[in-house]
């Protein structure tokens, strides 16, 4: 069996990488195609829909407060594609928070917007930091096999919520995304999310003091007859494919 453990970064980049000539005349032999004949060209060469058999999503979050409180999520995600493009899917939630008897300290009107990650494609890796003595940390991992589809369960759980004091957290399946969020109040968010043509992890702090880390693992197995398809297709092709998520898939 054939492993491979890989950043996804470099993955998903490879598809989008533009191809830089150098200005001049073209070699002998070669003949340039005028731009209305690329034109008619763009859109017609698309990956194949039985590539990926099994594509399986880990999320792990956890936030530790200044005053002692935590908070941490994880779900698991599978996308089963063998019996075609929509996926059969299984999802499993988990949410904790410990509120500490301290208070949370103050952040003076500090602010962070992280509305703008809402609109990114590709892989996306974000920190912002207004405060001081923070520690914040982003991971992605990659494994690509050939071979058996791992076995999964679903209890039908579609999310996990909890509340105490100003903290909460979140996991869920949702339209044509998968969200694992952590709130503090005042102190900012830690988030990762899974959606059509979209790969992130977000941490966001405004207050001090303050220590949070998400750990996102991605697992593809391929169908045996495409192995020596490019990896970076199969990829490509597995996040294009999450359109098919949704309750009821």
């Amino acid at each position: 069996m054939r492993c491979q453990r890989l950043l996804i970064a470099t993955l998903l980049l490879l598809p989008v990488l533009p191809a830089w000539a150098a200005e001049g005349t073209p070699g002998r032999g070669l003949k340039e195609i005028p731009d209305p004949e690329l034109n008619l060209m763009r859109g017609r060469y698309t990956v194949g829909g039985n590539n990926v058999a099994w594509f399986g999503v880990t999320m792990i979050s956890r936030w530790q407060g200044a005053n002692g409180s935590s908070v941490q999520g994880a779900l698991t995600l599978g996308m089963d594609f063998r019996q075609g493009s929509t996926p059969r899917l299984t999802f499993q939630p988990h949410v904790q928070v410990t509120n500490a008897d301290a208070p949370l300290p103050t952040t003076d009107g500090r602010s962070i917007d992280s509305s703008g990650l809402g609109n990114a494609t590709g892989l996306v890796q974000a920190v912002q930091v207004a405060g001081d003595g923070n520690t914040a940390r982003n991971v992605t991992t990659l494994t690509v096999r050939d071979g058996a589809v791992p076995t999964t369960t679903d209890d039908g759980s579609r999310i996990a919520q909890m509340q105490h004091g100003g903290a909460s957290a979140t996991a869920v399946l949702e339209g044509n995304q998968a969200r694992l969020m952590l709130q503090i109040d005042g102190q900012g968010l830690v988030q990762q999310w899974i959606r059509n043509g979209s790969v992130g992890q977000g941490i966001a702090l405004s207050g001090d003091g303050q220590a949070a880390s998400n750990r996102l693992q991605l697992e593809l197995v391929r169908n045996t007859v495409a192995s020596n398809q490019p990896l970076s297709q199969n990829v490509a092709q597995a996040i294009a494919l999450n359109r098919g998520m949704g309750p009821g898939q």
